[in-house]
């Protein structure tokens, strides 16, 4: 019986929480009744990392139930594949994009010029700036969207100016692909195609309000609730539909970047790549000459695997990986084969010159610092050194074992000694049995001359040579 008020209890509550569930609705039925927007910031270079967050967080925000997304840029450029793939998410976007440079200061430089052009809505903040959109082919790879220092006539079709060297075939053909992409993206949202175009072939930029006043952008925004106001009640397509915008006072919800789009933020950084590579090499060379220690192999061999996956997300020059490779074993092949110091020289520059080769540097944010590079190479300059100074003790060292050190040793007599006679003598701290030609008295400082098995050759030490008794 004393069961019975606990369950009435629980069946009041569970009543309790349905009314209020059915008065009140779920939170994000109430969310999706009211309508929101969902913010996503797209800052610093236009990487693998940066393509994943931008791709997931398109999806998340559509599972969520958003009303539109607001592409919040400020990026000076990066490769071409990862801004293709963000492109890609914008166009299959069931939702409308709002591309927004901002805060004031930003830019959507070379990719972000690309990127702002695919968006359905594209608003620039006060102070902002966008174009330099000339591509750069990296010995006939993917072209990089970045920004470009060689301006040409607008007019052009990949024909060099006048006095201008002549463009070869690849780069031609990475030069027309990228403008047609562009004024492609140009011509679906009714855009300023001809200026697109110009900011491939010429790296041509506007800021905020010319490229208003040119229609490469729809309006200025100085902030995302002026933005969401001023792209109220316009008509956007996404795909063979028009959609009309009601996004006038629609709260916004951020969407950061997830662990995971963290993580190869992270490891996609050139510099941090850099280093888990060298990381792991140098675990491994650690693991070799001391097996059994098992920390530096196993923390080697994940920090090379990881490198090596960062590695093949970015633009890598092979050429510079194979010259780092030789500069390690040439300054490993000093350690074993010393030849003062040439060997492992040569390892140092050819290490040197592979790191700054690693990279294209042409990349936007895709280079190894610099410093980086000239602290290791520093580092392996003094490691070198040092084994050098060794070398040349160890060589200018007296030997400590065989006859040779034996022959140069000193010792006292403990007994008289008769001429062609033997007794006993302290030599190096050890009782020896020696031989002399003469005759000596005990006490007597006498000097090795000769080995025969356990027994001494010894003469009489002159003091009168300048020796040391």
């Amino acid at each position: 019986m004393w069961r019975k008020p606990w369950l009435n209890l629980g069946a009041v509550i569970c009543l309790a929480l349905a009314l209020l569930t059915l008065a009140t609705g779920s939170p994000l039925a109430a969310r999706d009744d009211a309508g929101f927007v969902a913010r996503i910031d797209l800052n610093g270079p236009i990487g693998p990392a940066a393509a994943e967050y931008v791709d997931a967080a398109m999806r998340q925000a559509d599972a969520d139930g958003a009303t539109a997304i607001v592409l919040q840029m400020d990026t000076p450029g990066g490769l071409a594949e990862s801004m293709r793939r963000i492109v890609s998410a914008i166009l299959a976007s069931r939702l409308p994009v709002l591309g927004y440079v901002a805060p004031a200061g930003a830019r959507a430089a070379s990719a972000g010029t690309y990127i702002l052009y695919a968006c359905p809505i594209a608003a620039m903040a006060p102070a902002t700036h966008l174009g330099a959109a000339t591509p750069v082919s990296l010995a006939g790879d993917t072209p990089l969207p970045i920004g470009g220092t060689q301006p040409a006539s607008p007019k052009s079709s990949g024909t060099p100016e006048p006095g201008g060297p002549a463009p070869d075939a690849e780069t031609r053909k990475v030069l027309n692909d990228a403008i047609a992409y562009i004024r492609s993206l140009a011509q679906l949202h009714g855009r300023n195609a001809a200026w697109a175009e110009q900011a491939v072939r010429g790296a041509a930029t506007l800021t905020a309000s010319e490229a208003a006043s040119q229609h490469v952008v729809d309006f200025v925004a100085a902030d995302v609730t002026a933005l969401l106001a001023q792209a109220d009640g316009r008509t956007v397509k996404l795909g063979d539909q028009s959609v009309a915008l009601k996004l006038r006072g629609l709260a916004v919800h951020d969407y950061p970047p997830d662990w995971r789009a963290r993580f190869l933020g992270i490891i996609t950084n050139p510099t941090i790549a850099y280093l888990l590579l060298l990381a792991g090499i140098y675990g491994l060379i650690l693991e070799a000459f001391h097996p059994g220690t098992y920390l530096p192999g196993v923390t080697g061999g994940i920090c090379l695997l990881v490198g090596l996956y960062a590695l093949q997300l970015l633009p890598v020059n092979y050429a510079g990986l194979a010259l780092m490779a030789l500069g390690i074993g040439l300054l490993l092949a000093e350690a074993f084969v010393p030849t003062a110091g040439v060997v492992g020289i040569g390892g140092v520059i050819a290490f040197v010159i592979g790191s700054i080769m690693l990279f294209h540097r042409g990349v936007p944010g895709y280079e190894v610092n610099v410093g980086v590079i000239a602290g290791l190479a520093f580092c392996a300059v003094a490691l070198l050194a040092m084994l050098l100074r060794l070398v040349t003790r160890a060589r200018r060292a007296k030997p400590f074992l065989g006859d040779e050190p034996m022959l140069q040793a000193n010792g006292e007599l403990l007994q008289a000694v008769p001429a062609g006679g033997e007794s006993w003598a302290l030599i190096g701290g050890e009782r020896w049995r020696i031989h002399c030609e003469v005759a000596l008295p005990a006490g007597t400082r006498v000097r090795v001359t000769a080995r025969h098995g356990l027994l001494l050759h010894v003469t009489p030490l002159q003091a009168n040579k300048g020796e040391l008794p």
